[in-house]
């Protein structure tokens, strides 16, 4: 990895920004005949990308029982044991509704309910990520969201992963559907004869996938735009250089594209890191991805002192951050730009991905300066109460009509004006 100094900083500008026109003009094509041609649209993209031609788009109980039956039932226990501590951490983070009352006898407050549908997407292609479907589906079961659906691209054999079926039932997901790309953005936007029109669009994907996000904003919400992966790590002389290294590369395995950041005090553990890297890359089964994100976008900073490391982190605003120093808890409250902290060395970020309970599902390529990890809250809305009082009017209303006058809106003004009248 290469050694700067921190005068070379640069932010992690990988945004899907960096996509082509001609990227965005298939993905409205591919919208604007979901919109029209329905389900016959999604049988069509999912014979031409995924290669498989489908009886049925919808997944049946058979299938989930059959997957679920297809695993150890080691990896089903340990699939459970994840979602427990998914569910109880997000839990915690349930909003009530709340009021209260003026002298006046005025009423105020907020009513949170939750959406009535969300479309969570899953990535398919060689790989099936099942630690996705519990961070998309269990936030949303918590809220108190009715009707969840889940899109993932087929196989060749025209089904979807027995791990990404287990999870979603394990979620509490009844509804699967296998489309991809985005076909199935679309589907979950529109609607379509088998597939449910849905109020929100969750889950990470590839550039087609967040270019269809975008494009049906509007139409429905979506969590968020997600870029490429990338971690950053904070750390003195006192962390251990192999378990730095093993946690840069559990990134840089994602995408070539992934980006993974040392910054430290000492220039012993920088040279230590960068050896390691290199010596753990050879043994990486993935290490031409690894190789070519550490090489384009691996990088270690040289920081005169911790607080200026935490600088350094909050300028990044990455992804991930691991603290790896003496006394992590007190860089803590240095740190206000990251999607999730790790404290200790013991706190590795696949920590995080599959087991601890927090949300993989985080802000990318610095968006963590203005967003969150996907939690409760995205999956309810919030209506403002108000029951003014006839007191409250009287004492209040010509101050309200003046207001409306200062705007020009005269309409609005004679609202109150003729309440005033009455009494």
């Amino acid at each position: 990895m290469k050694i700067v100094p921190v005068t070379e900083l640069k932010n992690l500008e990988r945004s899907v920004e960096q996509n082509t026109e001609i990227q965005r003009k298939a993905v409205l094509d591919i919208l604007q005949n979901v919109k029209s041609k329905g389900d016959d649209a999604l049988f069509e993209y999912t014979k031409t990308f995924d290669g498989v031609s489908l009886s049925s788009l919808e997944v049946t109980k058979s299938e989930i029982d059959e997957a679920i039956s297809s695993l150890d039932p080691n990896m089903v226990d340990i699939i459970s044991e994840a979602a427990d501590n998914i569910r109880e951490y997000h839990e915690k983070q349930r909003r009530q509704s709340w009021f209260f009352t003026r002298e006046d006898g005025t009423l105020l407050g907020q009513k949170v309910t939750p959406l009535d549908s969300v479309g969570v997407y899953v990535p398919g292609g060689t790989a099936a990520y099942p630690s996705s479907v519990l961070m998309g589906i269990i936030p949303a079961v918590v809220a108190g969201v009715e009707e969840i659906v889940l899109v993932s691209p087929p196989g060749k054999d025209g089904k979807l992963p027995s791990a990404v079926l287990a999870a979603a039932s394990i979620a509490g997901v009844k509804r699967m559907f296998k489309i991809g790309g985005a076909q199935a953005i679309g589907a979950l936007a529109y609607g379509t004869e088998s597939v449910p029109k849905t109020d929100k669009i969750v889950g990470p994907g590839n550039i087609f996938v967040a270019l269809a996000k975008r494009e049906v904003f509007g139409v429905c919400d979506i969590d968020m735009i997600a870029g490429p992966s990338e971690i950053a790590v904070l750390a003195d002389e006192t962390a251990n250089a192999r378990y730095i290294a093993a946690d840069l590369l559990s990134q840089a395995e994602h995408d070539p594209r992934s980006a993974a950041v040392l910054v430290t005090t000492s220039k012993v553990l920088a040279e230590e890191v960068s050896m390691e890297v290199e010596s753990q890359l050879a043994e990486l089964p993935r290490r031409d991805i690894a190789t070519e994100a550490i090489r384009d976008y691996g990088v270690i900073y040289i920081v005169k002192s911790l607080e200026e490391g935490a600088d350094v982190i909050n300028q990044i605003a990455p992804e991930h951050l691991e603290i790896m120093t003496k006394d992590p808890m007190s860089l803590l409250g240095k740190i206000k730009h990251a999607g999730a902290i790790f404290l200790g060395e013991y706190s590795s970020e696949p920590v995080g991905d599959y087991f601890a309970g927090s949300n993989h599902v985080l802000p990318t390529s610095g968006t963590a300066r203005f967003s969150s990890p996907l939690n409760v809250d995205d999956f309810t809305k919030k209506s403002s109460v108000i029951r003014y009082s006839e007191q409250a009017l009287k004492e209040n209303g010509e101050k309200i009509s003046a207001f409306a006058r200062l705007e020009g809106l005269e309409a609005h003004a004679r609202a109150i004006d003729v309440r005033l009248e009455d009494k």
